[in-house]
């Protein structure tokens, strides 16, 4: 077992090299931050993949007050990039990348993915309502003053009377862009 353990990590280190050079392609992160995340990832993550259940912990954590397991459910799925129940680091550095350093193109893209929890390529009232209630969730009880139980759906409200610009009932993508960027 111990050759065998010996042998993928010697592979993990022939393959660094070009992750590395791919992800200074794909993020604006320098070589030096790339590595500051690296170990912080394998830190909290030292298998180099995070499952769902381990991302809604260690996010939870940031939010001790509410409940941020909801939010942190669509967050994951933001990340997960290909879908496939898991985020490396490849993944993590990426959208960690458009979210700090990104054009302004790139977050709302980002940020309308985030609400398309369907990915059909529109935002229903649904679906922002439930990314609003996880966020109201997060935020729990302690602010100030305390937001009323209809404060998600009345935020939405606001959302799609701004957003959506034909009054069709969901918001496309050139709505959301067109709305922000004004």
């Amino acid at each position: 077992a111990d050759s065998g353990d010996a042998e993928l990590e010697l592979s993990a280190v022939r393959h660094q090299p070009e992750e590395l050079e791919e992800l200074l392609a794909r993020t604006k992160f320098s070589k030096k931050e790339l590595q500051s995340l690296y170990r912080g990832f394998k830190n909290e993550c030292p298998s180099g993949l995070v499952d769902e259940e381990t991302f809604k912990l260690i996010y939870s954590q940031f939010f001790p007050q509410g409940d941020a397991t909801a939010y942190a459910h669509f967050l994951f799925d933001a990340f997960d990039a290909d879908g496939n129940g898991a985020i490396c680091f490849q993944d993590f550095a990426v959208g960690l990348s458009v979210l700090l350093q990104g054009t302004v193109q790139q977050k709302l893209t980002w940020a309308f993915n985030l609400y398309d929890v369907n990915k059909d390529g529109c935002i229903t009232k649904e679906e922002m309502l439930e990314i609003v209630r996880s966020i109201y969730d997060m935020l729990g009880r302690s602010t100030s003053p305390p937001p009323r139980d209809s404060a998600p759906t009345e935020h939405v409200e606001i959302f799609f009377q701004k957003m959506d610009r034909n009054g069709d009932g969901v918001v496309t993508f050139e709505e959301f862009l067109e709305t922000c960027q004004q």
